[in-house]
């Protein structure tokens, strides 16, 4: 549950400030009567995004077995190919993010078809942050259990549009660069999860058949089904019964996505200056 509300609470308050900075840009300049187009892209967005989940999960029921945790495998590594995508990208962008958006509303309100260059911009923003969670969710999904995971992606995405709203009418002032900083860690840990995941449903679909020896077996001392095994596996990737294949896996990804993650950024020149 932990690790779903995780990644949509940090998708949804990217999503709600990128409109919050185009709403507040569009009030500054005069221009709030677009705040329609604004609406308009951010629903088409929302809609491609659900589309575009019940497609992939339709599909994939109709799967034969193997096919199907090849499937998952699939999603798996796009996943966590995304979030580390997602994460440096955050990293890099958040010091320039608020200026590039307004010099690119300023470039759509200077092309002849305002409103539908202003829905463009807005429904690409929020689109990508709904595909990256449609592929995040389906790979969570599919390596839990009942209704926990689905309940969390909910409560992320609420508070996340609560928090939103908050910032966007100045009623809170959140430190966003040690939020995403520290939800940036916790995703890596996820993304560490899913790969050893994913790595395991390729093994069950017969494609990877290499280092299957088991390193420990803690089935009986902390299960998955225990509240501490589900805490530990929503969040960190934990299995009580992981093959070398998946714990190397883990680490090794673990290790070199911190240290990407670490490394200094070169300071970068405004472009439109």
């Amino acid at each position: 549950m932990l690790a779903p509300f995780l990644i949509m609470l940090r998708e949804g308050l990217e999503a709600a400030l990128l409109t919050s900075i185009i709403a507040s840009y569009l009030n500054k300049t005069g221009r709030s009567h677009y705040m329609p187009a604004v609406w308009i892209g951010i629903f088409l967005a929302i809609a491609l995004s659900f589309f575009a989940g019940a497609a992939l999960q339709l599909i994939s029921a109709e799967f034969p077995q193997k096919i199907q945790e090849l499937f998952e495998a699939i999603v798996g590594f796009i996943a966590v190919i995304v979030l580390m995508s997602m994460v440096m990208w955050m990293k890099k962008a958040a010091r320039t993010i608020k200026d590039e958006l307004q010099h690119s509303i300023d470039q759509a309100f200077a092309s002849r078809s305002a409103s539908w260059a202003l829905i463009g911009m807005v429904f690409f923003s929020v689109a990508r942050e709904g595909l990256e969670s449609v592929f995040f969710l389906l790979a969570i999904f599919q390596q839990s259990e009942g209704y926990s995971a689905p309940l969390g992606a909910f409560l992320g995405l609420a508070v996340s549009v609560i928090l939103g709203l908050l910032i966007y009418h100045g009623g809170l002032r959140l430190n966003l660069r040690l939020f995403f900083r520290c939800t940036g860690i916790l995703i890596i840990f996820v993304a560490a999860g899913l790969l050893s995941g994913a790595l395991r449903n390729l093994h069950e679909a017969g494609i990877w058949n290499h280092l299957q020896q088991p390193v420990w077996d803690l089935s009986q001392s902390l299960p998955l089904s225990s509240p501490l095994g589900t805490l530990l596996s929503g969040l960190l990737g934990y299995h009580e019964t992981p093959v070398l294949g998946e714990v190397l896996a883990y680490f090794v990804f673990l290790i070199g996505a911190m240290l990407l993650y670490f490394r200094p950024v070169a300071p970068q020149q405004n472009a439109h200056a």
